[in-house]
């Protein structure tokens, strides 16, 4: 089926009288080469189209209307890292040329959208704008998503350059795009809020945003002079714009803007007009919610055909030669569109799932190998403290910031010290916005660096659970390994703590970081697991690019007693303890009942453990110690060896971990008798209303007795 917007194209070359003159700005060499770019990704659109069609391809969110923004690529280097928005492809092509590479950047494309395992970035698992050498960062499509990445990347920069790993050159500009609907995003607007701050402060902030104002989000329309309005005079933030219609003008806007960021340091937002042409994606009916002549009245804006009318007026070039080259890349890339659709795709789900499995091996060995034994007699807090020393000084990347960490040492003294010993460079005090927060992370991370972000409570993280989800976890997924986001976010949490409660100071949730794949969750418990599993994440995230997330019990940060007031038993003994990712520890060896627990509720189950070794009854307790992966073959050890297991489940009931024990048990054939006790599904309530609702020791207790009873 023929697109309006083609056939309009063809027929305006037809009609155009043809002229020639010179224009200072823009040779006639870098206008074919935008024009280059800006045909192949015209071409591969309409390919999209006619794969869709046949039942052949998968993706067609196309970048019609915003091939202007191939003249940013040519205002950058090719070793610029680049952040695309999902229109970028003239971008894309553009930069392919730039690095002159061996590969068809034209066939690339096309393979992602056939889903074909030979593309070069993602390995047909999805359509992503992306290639390593290209210097290209694969985004998926969640909205913004990417630009706490980007500002992350562009803040920690100067910094990564004391690291041999640094990818990128000390004079690099990191560009990132982005769509007018998701400028008004609080991820955007929380993203370009800090990059604001940090130039404010002036902190070099080499960042390019470049924003591809169409004018509409799927349907929903921009109102018009929204994006210069809300962008054109803010302070710590260079405004440039240009018309994508006028070739010249947008090379030269693009090029200023270029230039300000990387002579200045500086961030810069280059507001490029576009139009969107056939629609938001293949499936998008687009007459449902814009007039026929609506759309039509943008085809005159088209950057192609804008390039094009270039070339005939200024460049010496008839229309019949544009006109050429236009229908000789038409060709080409149908011939390839031909050929990948043949082309093998992911066929099992060992192959779809390989850069997850890959990484989660290469992380359990690495970790296997770390230091398994801290220093006597610190209780969780300071065991964290002394494990965090040690990251440091092994580490020259490893960098740790978050709200109140540095000259406070954190709300509760756990990372006291840190600043005054390594340094304001390397321990800071961020912004208060925990998408921020995690952004700089994953920035840091594809800039070589061992970032240690610190989310101050469990109940911040989940207004900025999608930069774990959506951008953190998939990065490797998507990238088939050739990019890792290592960081280990520690984060404290859980319930149980004392004067300072309520919701936000309480929280036991933490379902939603469960169903993450890739991602690693450990929640110590004890002093001596904490710092060997701290130091296992690390050495994970520095040799295998693994994201980890350390969960840490308030309640217990101070803990030193365990049965009685001056027993010292929650204190660290200095003794080995097993560090590798996914193994759990086990207490004692009754042969009468396992008690599976984690967090606050170990010291819960060993002080039950004990009461009940004086009724006659002998029990085991397991620390879980890894939420993700959870230790499955440790699980299933200390149930067989009691036939009985009580799971000890101090999250909620609905969405806890203990559902994932009772499922690893259910589903392994475990025959023995099974029960489980939780948290309430509520919030937690201020004062002593919260013990109301968080799982009790007597409750427990009364549940070990009833199934040893049995």
């Amino acid at each position: 089926m023929a697109e309006p917007i083609d056939d309009y194209f063809v027929a305006a070359l037809r009609a155009h009288p043809g002229s020639a003159a010179g224009e200072p700005g823009l040779s006639v060499k870098e206008a074919l080469a935008v024009f280059d770019a800006q045909i192949g990704s015209r071409h591969l659109d309409l390919a999209a189209r006619a794969l869709r069609a046949r039942g052949r391809g998968y993706y067609t969110i196309g970048s019609a209307g915003h091939e202007s923004n191939a003249v940013v690529a040519a205002a950058l280097r090719a070793d610029d890292p680049a952040l695309l928005h999902y229109r970028s492809g003239g971008f894309f092509l553009a930069r392919a040329a730039q690095r002159d590479s061996e590969r068809d950047a034209l066939r690339d494309v096309l393979l992602g959208m056939v889903a074909a395992t030979d593309e070069p970035i993602a390995g047909g698992r999805h359509k992503v704008w992306g290639r390593h050498d290209l210097a290209v960062i694969p985004q998926t499509s969640t909205i913004a998503s990417h630009l706490p990445r980007a500002f992350g990347m562009a803040f920690t920069l100067a910094a990564a350059q004391r690291s041999a790993d640094c990818p990128w050159p000390a004079d690099a500009v990191v560009a990132c795009s982005f769509g007018d609907a998701s400028a008004n995003h609080s991820t955007a607007v929380g993203a370009i809020n800090a990059a604001r701050n940090a130039a404010f402060r002036g902190l070099p902030v080499p960042l390019l945003l470049v924003c591809e104002d169409n004018g509409i989000g799927i349907s929903t329309r921009t109102p018009a002079g929204w994006i210069a309005s809300s962008y054109a005079n803010l302070p710590g933030l260079a405004y440039f714009e240009a018309d994508g219609a006028d070739v010249a003008g947008a090379a030269a806007a693009a090029t200023a803007a270029a230039d300000w960021v990387r002579g200045r340091r500086s961030p810069a937002f280059l507001h490029l007009r576009t139009v969107r042409l056939m629609g938001h994606a293949g499936s998008d009916v687009e007459t449902g919610y814009r007039t026929t002549a609506e759309i039509s009245a943008d085809y005159p804006r088209d950057p192609v055909l804008a390039t094009a009318r270039w070339l005939i007026e200024h460049g010496g070039l008839a229309p019949e030669e544009v006109l050429g080259l236009y229908e000789d890349k038409r060709e080409v890339v149908a011939a390839l569109a031909d050929e990948v659709c043949e082309l093998p795709q992911l066929d099992s789900a060992e192959a779809v799932l390989t850069p997850l499995t890959t990484t989660a091996q290469r992380a359990r060995d690495v970790s296997s190998a770390t230091r398994s034994t801290g220093d006597s007699g610190l209780t969780l807090a300071q065991s964290i403290n002394a494990a965090l020393v040690d990251v440091l000084e092994t580490h020259s990347g490893a960098t740790l910031f978050g709200e109140d960490v540095a000259r406070k040492g954190g709300v509760y003294g756990v990372t006291r010290g840190l600043q005054k010993r390594f340094g304001r460079s390397r321990v800071f005090d961020t912004i208060l916005d925990e998408q921020t927060i995690l952004g700089l992370a994953l920035g840091a991370g594809l800039n070589g660096m061992l970032p240690i972000p610190e989310i101050q409570y469990l109940a911040y993280l989940h207004n900025a659970a999608d930069q774990l989800r959506g951008e953190g976890a998939t990065l490797d997924f998507f990238s088939n390994g050739q990019y890792r986001n290592p960081a280990v976010v520690r984060v404290a949490g859980y319930g149980y703590q004392k004067g300072f409660g309520g919701h936000f100071h309480n929280d036991n949730s933490v379902a939603a970081l469960l169903d993450i794949p890739g991602l690693t969750v450990a929640s110590p418990s004890h002093p001596d697991d904490a710092a060997a599993m701290l130091r296992a994440c690390a050495a994970a995230a520095a040799a295998a690019g693994t994201l980890s997330v350390f969960l840490e019990p308030i309640a217990l940060y101070h803990t030193r007693d365990l049965h009685t007031g001056g027993d010292g038993g929650w204190l660290s003994t200095g003794e080995a303890v097993d560090p590798t990712i996914g193994v759990g520890r086990t207490h004692g060896d009754g042969e009468d009942l396992t008690l599976i627990s984690f967090a606050n509720g170990v010291p819960m189950s060993l002080r039950i453990a004990a009461r009940l070794a004086q009724r006659g009854v002998n029990a085991r307790v397991l620390d879980l110690r890894w939420l993700a992966p959870l230790p499955v073959d440790d699980i299933l050890r200390e149930a067989e060896a009691t036939g009985r297991v009580l799971i000890v489940d101090e999250t909620r009931r609905s969405g806890g971990v203990g559902q994932s024990v009772l499922a690893a048990l259910v589903e392994n054939g475990f025959a023995g008798a099974i029960s489980r006790v939780s948290s309430a599904d509520s919030f937690i309530p201020l004062g002593d209303a919260a013990l109301r609702v968080l799982l009790d020791e007597e409750t427990v207790e009364q549940h070990a007795l009833k199934l040893t009873s049995a």
